[in-house]
C-alpha cells in the first residue's frame, strides 16, 4: 500500500536538497501516446524520451531551472492530471 503524499514533508526535503534557483530533473512514466501531454507542461524545455521494452510506456526526463520548492510541487501537481502518469 502506497503512503499518501505529504506536500509539507516533500517541500522540506526539496528545500534541504540545495539552494534555489537550481536545475531540477523531472522524471515521469506515461502510457505510450501521452508523452506530449507531459511535454506541454514544459514547453520551453527539452524532453528526453525512452520507450519501455514492451512499448506500452514511455519514460520522460525534463531538466528545468526552478526558483522554489513550490514551483517544483506545482509542476508535479499539473503532471498528476495526465492519465496514467507515474512521477519518479
Amino acid at each position: 500500500m502506497q503512503k499518501p503524499f505529504n506536500k509539507a514533508t516533500f517541500k522540506e526535503k526539496l528545500e534541504a536538497h540545495g539552494e534555489f534557483p537550481m536545475l531540477y530533473m523531472f522524471k515521469f512514466i506515461v502510457p505510450n501516446g501521452r508523452e506530449n501531454e507531459i511535454g506541454a507542461l514544459f514547453p520551453k524545455n527539452e524532453m528526453t524520451l525512452k520507450a519501455s521494452s514492451g512499448g506500452k510506456y514511455v519514460s520522460t526526463t525534463i531538466q528545468v531551472m526552478v526558483h522554489s520548492a513550490d514551483e517544483i510541487i506545482a509542476y508535479y501537481e499539473k503532471a498528476a492530471t495526465v492519465e496514467g502518469v507515474i512521477s519518479l
